[in-house]
């Protein structure tokens, strides 16, 4: 095998640089390439199936996490949260989003209003809010960071997230939904 080292590649203007059908431009193997700003580098994705309840009136983690290691301290990344919470009547559940213990996407302060990324007061027993987070981050790190939903509920009533309100007596007509977690890293 022979090997052509050069420090440029360009095509004339209107023209591409093509690999002969067949063959594979291996750019894993050695070094590394540059993406342009804006390219997805890494995908990292994670689905909670399982039920979540809480009666606590401080944020607490709902395991609707995941973790992404970056390849460059200047990436952004793109965080996408699927899912819903279900309170008692009249009851606010609220939910934030965190980078470690960072809270992200949050309201300013405002007297003693909890800052937080969504809130929903509950019009009926067992009402479902779905509700979705998207948001870009800029960690500046290559260490990995990992993102994550909190959830709490005003006066320790209860609150859920993946199926119906803790306290309906309705069982036979409850439901179970999934919460998505979606990080991508973009070239910055």
């Amino acid at each position: 095998m022979s090997t052509l080292t050069v420090k440029e590649l360009a095509a004339p203007t209107g023209y591409d640089l093509k690999i002969a059908a067949g063959e594979t431009l291996d750019l894993k193997s050695q070094g590394t390439v540059t993406m342009p700003t804006g390219s997805v580098l890494q995908v990292v994705s994670a689905t909670k199936t399982d039920a979540f309840d809480t009666t606590s009136n401080s944020f607490v983690d709902t395991g609707i996490t995941a973790t992404i290691t970056p390849k460059f301290s200047n990436s952004k990344i793109y965080v996408t949260v699927q899912s819903s919470i279900s309170n008692g009547e009249g009851i606010v559940g609220m939910v934030q989003l965190l980078r470690g213990s960072t809270a992200l996407s949050i309201g300013d302060s405002f007297s003693s209003a909890t800052r937080c990324a969504v809130a929903s007061r509950g019009m009926h027993a067992n009402e479902t809010v779905p509700y979705t987070i998207n948001y870009v981050d800029s960690p500046a790190t290559t260490s990995a960071t990992t993102y994550k939903i909190q959830v709490h509920t005003e006066v320790g009533d209860s609150m859920s997230v993946n199926h119906s309100h803790a306290n309906y007596t309705g069982a036979a007509n409850g439901y179970r939904t999934a919460s998505n977690i979606i990080l991508m890293e973009i070239a910055g």
